[in-house]
């Protein structure tokens, strides 16, 4: 622990006078080193580890980069005190490394190792642990590019991390410890503004032990996914079709049986001045068991930024009403399925998932100084249908609806400092506090959580 916190230290001093800073996306593949010269982040070390020229035109050229990310969890009463208690916490740990092989512009290879360990976690999920995989390794080949008429069609192939939209339904899972990938293949078309993705894959499944994770024939995934940028009074508006194959699921209804789901949904999205809105509504159907899948949801998110006062508060508000099943006597199966959702959908403490479920959630934060911002939300949580229970972020069911016909699951209270540091450095230091509500009080001990995390990243 000693030696990696000199090592960052000594990392950070080396290039926070950069004369330029890296441009770091969350799915690092997304970054382009193809313009970097020795001199660009103010150390030739650096630089070159950015773009390591292997060609005269320098179209060729080797770029490496990682993320390091330290956490510490404490939680009370996790699970409303259906769990043991754990009075010292548990910590987090998560390295990334990856190398970028660009051969021209035509051909490229990414490789990705992750490893995600738990210190101190009972019974730590796959979530939480990973020791060391490839996360992601695969080639892009470009078909087609035309500058002039700004179209590109690329071609994918391997193992490759998903995410679409607002990561609603299909993320990268940044959240939790460990990230998801896929095994697959996607065609990517670019028309100037118009962006269309096509793919099919199947999920990757984390096991115990070291590079051992494989394609998981039992969860596939496929779809298509329609971008258009830059409408006038719209913004960006979003159409797609995702499909979704599991064998032996589970919901309320106690039949266990292989789904096949298909959704299809549409998104709006855009920002004029202070005010920024993110509508997006959803539709499923399919076979689940023996029944027909009928499930569906809508949300809103908005916010205004008052950029003219001090500390530039901004004001936001959430809601969102995902379909529950009313009836498990049926042959309707009315639970909605988030699929691969970004896991810690109502903050780091991630203790409700989006399914049969009501939330409102309004928010207000601050920019106290540059780099540092202050956050306070408060969520209200409430069933849908009072015949299906409570699920996961990964739409695993955590309670059953019982003989309870409460509605109301419980608020949330929660506030974050975010600070960063550099461009390469970060932290976060979080607290969540639950309130069981009337229906959690009938199902488990309905004692109150309260949770504290402090995050450490580091990104280069």
């Amino acid at each position: 622990m000693k030696t990696i916190a000199c090592f960052l230290m000594v990392f950070i001093g080396c290039v926070a006078s950069a004369q330029q800073s890296p441009d770091f996306k969350s799915m690092r593949f997304d970054e382009d080193y193809s313009t970097v010269n020795d001199s660009t982040f103010g150390s030739k070390w650096y630089s070159r580890m950015k773009h390591l020229n292997l060609s005269e035109n320098r179209r060729s050229y080797l770029s490496f980069g990682g993320d390091v990310r330290y956490q510490y969890f404490y939680v009370e009463n996790e699970n409303w005190g259906d769990s043991p208690e754990d009075h010292d916490g548990y910590i987090l740990s998560r390295f990334l490394f990856h190398a970028d092989l660009h051969l021209g512009k035509r051909v490229r290879f990414f490789v990705q190792t992750q490893s995600s360990l738990a210190e101190g976690r009972l019974d730590p999920s796959p979530v939480d642990q990973n020791p060391l995989e490839l996360h992601q390794g695969f080639a892009d080949f470009g078909l087609l590019e035309n500058p002039t008429q700004k179209t590109a069609l690329l071609l994918r192939i391997g193992r490759q991390e998903l995410s679409y939209g607002s990561q609603r339904l299909v993320a990268v899972r940044e959240g939790p410890n460990n990230r998801q990938s896929f095994d697959g293949a996607k065609a990517m078309l670019k028309v100037a503004n118009f962006k269309a993705d096509f793919f099919y894959t199947h999920y990757v499944r984390a096991s115990d032990d070291i590079f051992d994770d494989e394609s998981n024939d039992s969860r596939q995934f496929w779809g298509s996914y329609f971008r258009y940028d830059k409408i006038p009074y719209i913004g960006t508006t979003e159409l797609y079709y995702l499909g979704l194959y599991r064998e032996s699921v589970a919901f309320d209804s106690g039949i266990t049986g292989n789904e096949t789901r298909h959704s299809v949904g549409m998104r709006l999205a855009n920002q004029i001045g202070g005010w920024r809105y993110d509508l997006e509504g959803v539709y499923q159907f399919g076979r689940f068991a023996m029944t027909d899948i009928s499930a569906w949801t809508a949300s809103v998110n908005t916010a205004f930024r008052f950029n003219s006062l001090k500390f530039k508060p901004e004001i936001g508000l959430k809601t969102e009403i995902i379909s529950g099943d009313r009836d498990v006597t049926d042959d309707k199966t009315q639970t909605f399925n988030p699929l691969f959702p970004r896991g810690a959908y109502f903050g780091l403490a991630a203790l409700v998932g989006p399914s049969n479920l009501i939330d409102v959630h309004p928010s207000i934060s601050f920019n106290i100084a540059e780099g540092l911002d202050w956050t306070i939300d408060y969520d209200a949580f409430w069933r849908f249908s009072e015949q299906d229970g409570l699920y996961a972020p990964n739409a695993s069911l955590i309670y059953p609806a019982g003989d309870s016909g409460e509605k109301e699951i419980g608020q949330q209270l929660a506030t974050d400092f975010t600070w960063d540091a550099n461009a390469f450095l970060s932290f976060r230091a979080e607290f969540t506090w639950f309130k069981a509500g009337k229906y959690l009080q009938s199902v488990t001990p309905g004692n109150d959580i309260i949770f504290t995390g402090l995050t450490m990243q580091l990104q280069f």
